[in-house]
């Protein structure tokens, strides 16, 4: 397909200091055609070099200076080998297991030659593998490599044939990690759905195919390019695997949003009379282009700020979300403008036709939107807050943790394992507590006496020696499962009272490891630091702000209205999610969903903020009248922010058909966030607000006013 002649640009007055971003921006449009082929070799190379080398995540992560950390330290440095990974298998017969003895023989001996199998454990003679009735025994297929090594291939396989023996009378299914990741259905479904549906929202918006292919064009390039740029850093940094999802689902949703702010500020400068392509995109970028590259700091700052809890697995994921959001602010301001220039022409074309078939003036019902709410501003506030509060108040009772295979579908096989063996061992037995004891033997002992008398636990395994002799693990099973609250109170309960009780007497030190108290150290650590993280995030993003609008009163309502959002949508996470909500299993949140969702929407609502109230203050600088500007702001960007909003809820929403319950969480509360924050805060509550404030809105002391450095989103 042709594309149009770039439209060269009078030379620059000698006088002129550009900044960064139109030295960018301009030099993407003099160089359109260089541009787009740097664009397109950069996304093949790091795609190649990506593909080669391959991708080192670890998904081990890191509690600096808890008991779970330190019994997994432990653990290593006394039984130094090379961890494998493990199927576990589970059988079941109503009659009776002895009966089928030989069928199961045959079914060991065929998973025995299965590529990758060391080795496989009978059920019937390895120690505690055999229910007290019979009827339910287990057996652990051990691999020859690691589990991130191991492919999701050859675990179907390993399923496939067990269940393909088994049948009438004798049932098998799969556990573990393995099994359940190796269940799931392969990604890219959701991603689909999403660029879709937001391929729709834009075409409508714009009203030509062309026009609506760029934003999602500059997104696809942003997000691919940094998705190779992951795989490469994870060779030197840690990065969880999981990583890649939250990426694409962030870069996806930020990437169309700041190709729509760009992309619709040079629409609306282009339908103005006298305006050419060439000055119609750069005053979109000196504006929109500049709101873009605030917003994305803010959106930085906010990742940066979970580097303050100190929790290795959310760092990986801060450092990858941050490079996607880096990546996307340069696509924003150089490729857009050089698909901009390259096929602007036929844009103009297209932009002008569709807005010659409107009937209505653009931003009439946003017009008349905002003087409705200025005639009566206390209603609509109110009732906003209060519908705010009342969805965030769920959220008060989250728990944390981690989900396990009881919170799969029932109809998988990693379920259906993890209920024969509750059933067949206790409901402790999928989630046994990991306790080391750094002592004697007799203080091993003790220990396991100890454990044994406490009425919430129902079975403990005896000592055992690490090759050094220098610690004793033991298994403790309580009689609560691995994601009931009693369990938490347990390993409370021991670490509190019982365990210091017998260090004391005994001169040993006893540790409490496994997924239930790694899941309570990474809820407590999270909250004993999140005071900290919130008031970097938030304040910094306040004194941002305030250098921005020259106001003390704008920062202070973005950071409580931004806060209601986010409150709200960890609300409607807790009711879905936890509590069962529309036939969901319930289960813990995810221990990190919560703050990976305060910084990144913290940080996205910005967008609006800044896209909002930027033109606001542009039209309050050129009148000085309060009203007419909160009218005139709105009836500029509501469109765009709706219809931006709308791109990003139905690509975060479409993570609800991925079979990761870790995703389906994170789409759900970012949809929720971003659908409260743009229609409710920004349509309606933000114009309430600032009629109210009148003129003060833009107050800022004479003393601030000097020391603070100017940031100017529009030029004067």
């Amino acid at each position: 397909m042709a594309v149009d002649t770039p439209v060269r640009r009078p030379p620059r007055k000698v006088s002129e200091r550009p900044g960064l971003l139109h030295r960018v921006s301009g030099w993407s449009m003099r160089h359109a055609g260089i541009a787009l082929v740097l664009w397109v070799i950069a996304l093949a190379a790091i795609t190649t070099a990506s593909t080669v080398i391959g991708a080192s995540y670890d998904n081990g992560g890191s509690l600096p200076g808890t008991d779970s950390q330190r019994v997994g330290d432990l653990l290593t440095e006394h039984q130094p080998r090379g961890e494998t990974g493990s199927v576990q298998l589970v059988l079941r017969a109503d009659g009776g297991l002895a009966a089928e003895k030989s069928r199961i023989a045959s079914m060991l001996a065929v998973v025995g030659d299965l590529p990758h199998v060391a080795s496989v454990a009978d059920p019937f003679t390895a120690p505690g593998s055999l229910s007290q009735d019979g009827r339910t025994a287990y057996s652990t297929v051990s691999l020859d490599v690691a589990a991130a090594d191991m492919p999701g291939a050859d675990v179907r396989t390993i399923i496939q044939r067990t269940q393909d023996i088994g049948g009438p009378g004798l049932q098998v299914e799969a556990g573990g990690d393995l099994a359940r990741s190796a269940s799931e259905s392969a990604g890219g479904a959701s991603e689909g759905a999403g660029l879709l549906a937001a391929l729709v929202i834009l075409v409508l918006l714009f009203g030509s195919l062309l026009a609506a292919t760029l934003p999602l064009l500059t997104a696809v390039f942003a997000v691919g390019s940094t998705l190779g740029l992951l795989v490469l850093a994870s060779h030197f940094f840690s990065v969880p695997s999981y990583t890649a999802p939250v990426m694409i689902l962030v870069g996806l949703g930020v990437g169309i949003d700041y190709a729509l702010l760009i992309f619709s500020r040079y629409r609306h400068e282009l339908l103005k009379d006298g305006v050419d392509r060439l000055t119609a995109s750069t005053r979109a970028l000196d504006t929109a282009g500049r709101s873009v590259m605030f917003a994305g700091c803010t959106v930085v700052i906010a990742l940066l700020g979970l580097l303050a809890l100190g929790l290795g697995s959310l760092q990986g994921i801060a450092l990858g979300v941050t490079l996607t959001v880096l990546v996307t602010m340069l696509a924003a301001v150089s490729l857009l403008p050089a698909l901009l220039t390259l096929f602007g022409k036929r844009i103009e074309r297209s932009i002008r036709k569709h807005a010659a078939k409107q009937r209505r003036t653009p931003g009439d019902g946003w017009r008349k939107l905002a003087a409705g709410v200025q005639r009566g501003p206390w209603v609509p506030l109110l009732l906003g807050t209060v519908a705010l509060v009342a969805l965030a108040l769920p959220a008060l009772d989250m728990r944390l943790g981690f989900a396990d295979a009881s919170t799969d579908d029932p109809a998988k096989t990693s379920r259906k394992a993890y209920d024969l063996l509750a059933e067949g061992f206790g409901a402790g037995f999928n989630g046994p507590l990991v306790v080391v004891s750094e002592g004697d033997q007799a203080a091993a002992d003790a220990l396991g006496k100890a454990l044994a008398a406490d009425p919430g636990i129902a079975a403990v395994t005896p000592p055992q020696l690490t090759p050094d002799g220098k610690i004793a693990t033991l298994l403790a099973f309580p009689t609560s499962g691995p994601q009931d609250a009693a369990t938490s109170k347990l390993v409370e309960h021991l670490r509190e009272t019982t365990l210091p009780a017998l260090e004391s007497q005994t001169r040993a030190t006893y540790l409490i490891g496994g997924s239930t108290a790694a899941s309570d150290d990474f809820a407590s650590a999270v909250s004993k630091r999140l005071p900290i993280f919130v008031l970097v995030v938030v304040g910094l993003s306040a004194l941002l702000l305030m250098a921005v609008f020259r106001s003390v009163l704008i920062p202070l309502n973005a950071a409580v209205l931004n806060l209601l959002s986010i409150g709200a949508s960890l609300g409607v996470i807790t009711l879905v999610f936890q509590q069962g909500w529309f036939g969901v299993q319930p289960g813990p949140i995810e221990a990190f969903v919560p703050v990976m969702i305060f910084a990144i929407v913290f940080g996205l609502s910005m967008d609006y903020e800044v896209f909002l109230v930027s033109r606001i203050h542009e039209e309050w600088r050129r009148t000085k009248d309060s009203r007419a500007a909160v009218r005139e702001g709105l009836a500029a960007t509501g469109s765009v922010i709706t219809a931006a909003a709308a791109i990003m809820i139905v690509v975060f929403a479409a993570f609800l058909l991925s079979p990761d319950r870790m995703l389906q969480q994170f789409g759900l509360g970012l949809a929720t966030a971003v659908l409260l924050d743009a229609l409710l805060i920004r349509c309606v509550i933000v114009p309430a607000v600032l009629r109210l404030f009148g003129d003060r809105a833009w107050w800022l002391p004479r003393g601030l006013d000097r020391v603070l450095p100017k940031i100017a989103l529009e030029k004067d």
